[in-house]
């Protein structure tokens, strides 16, 4: 997006690089409040609603606008448990693919054929694509723990309709029922990554869905910009920090490092958030609790210390202040659940493809009237020019 002002009777194109600071559009879904270390959805604290709601509860709030009563909540989880079941040509794909193919990548790959169970996919209509929504919420959860198996060597599990989102998440992971604790744990997990805003991968979908295609597209699309490194996986990044690290008494070192090279200590510092990320301070805990229930506190403790060390010598040195982001718990977090690494992004898609879905829908029916607006920024064209004119073309025996 380009500002044009004039100097000496030309325009100079002033650049919003990313689109910093550049409101796109309008959106009642969520408010992220950097400041004020505010995270809230559809007008709700994400304190509250980690403390008290479920991911299914979460689902419904973001793509129906309300909290569910009780019977719509029953519902609604009954509706999403019955849509888990993918195709099994979706399962003989991913088992042909080579064992070492990035999650994301399968991911993204794969999601789209969820089409195949949805025979109003891409029909003109809220009702429809609120369909399609439910039918992604269920059936990337699937596709996700499908692969973690399949790579290695193992057959996909069936969902269970007894369990809810979280906890059949992990038991098709696991093959396995999870403890309520490690349940309940996952569950907020995906509550609290569920919906940011306009970030990378939301813009990217909202920008699909302009065009006016179907839903699995801009879910797709925005699959494929998660799966890039300046966007998901810092979770990823986080947790290869704390194993090169190792033990608590070599942090001062590799903090001292980070300073004398200008590196960064990841999880810690926010495009947004100028105070720790309330995510970051839910997280904490749990990753703490969930360590000792897996009987190894290594890594949470190596969190906690690198985040207080961290703070105090970016202040000493730098006279900076930085802060903890979701990110920083999440992976030991995550980790202390026996989840591999690599998977650390596709569980954010598994959350996150609720705040997506709900970003469509308001991008083509909630806001948009009569039609939704075509997004189409400027660009500043910096090529050249043959002289003060346009290039001719010349001959190709002549160049």
């Amino acid at each position: 997006m380009t500002d044009n002002t004039t100097t000496d009777n030309e325009c100079t194109p002033v650049l919003n690089t990313g689109l910093r600071g550049v409101d796109v559009a309008s959106s009642k879904i969520c408010d992220v409040q950097g400041k004020k270390g505010k995270l809230i959805y559809r007008g709700y604290l994400i304190q509250d609603l980690a403390e008290k709601a479920n991911f299914e509860e979460i689902c419904f709030l973001l793509l129906y606008e309300r909290l569910p009563k009780a019977q719509e909540l029953k519902d609604f989880t009954k509706n999403l448990a019955a849509k888990r079941q993918v195709p099994q040509n979706v399962f003989d794909l991913m088992a042909s693919l080579p064992k070492e193919t990035n999650p994301m990548d399968v991911l993204q790959m794969v999601t789209p054929m969820l089409i195949q169970t949805d025979p109003n996919a891409g029909r003109e209509g809220m009702e429809n694509t609120l369909n399609s929504a439910e039918n992604l919420i269920a059936g990337m959860a699937t596709i996700t723990a499908a692969w973690d198996r399949i790579r290695n060597g193992k057959s996909p599990v069936a969902p269970d309709p007894d369990l809810g989102h979280a906890a059949n998440f992990l038991y098709m992971l696991n093959n396995e029922k999870p403890n309520d604790e490690a349940a309940h744990f996952f569950d907020t997990g995906l509550v609290l990554h569920a919906e940011h805003s306009f970030n990378a991968s939301t813009f990217t979908a909202r920008q699909v869905a302009s065009t006016k295609a179907h839903i699995y597209a801009a879910i797709s699309a925005a699959i494929g910009s998660l799966s890039g490194a300046l966007h998901g996986g810092a979770n990823v990044r986080v947790m290869k920090m704390l194993k090169e690290i190792g033990s608590v008494d070599k942090i001062d070192g590799y903090i001292s490092n980070i300073l004398d090279t200008g590196g960064l200590i990841m999880g810690l510092g926010h495009a947004v958030y100028q105070t720790d990320d309330p995510r970051a301070i839910i997280l904490a805990p749990m990753s703490k609790r969930m360590g000792e229930i897996a009987g190894d506190t290594t890594w949470y403790e190596l969190s906690k210390a690198l985040e207080i060390k961290g703070k105090a010598a970016f202040m000493e040195r730098k006279n900076r202040e930085i802060f903890c982001n979701v990110d920083f718990y999440s992976a030991s977090l995550f980790y202390a659940m026996g989840i591999a690494t690599d998977m650390f992004t596709p569980l954010f898609a598994v959350s996150r493809v609720s705040g997506w879905t709900a970003h469509v829908i308001e991008e083509q029916y909630a806001m948009a009237a009569p039609k939704p607006s075509l997004y189409r920024p400027g660009a500043s064209y910096v090529g050249d020019y043959c002289g003060p004119d346009e290039c001719s073309y010349t001959e190709i025996d002549e160049r």
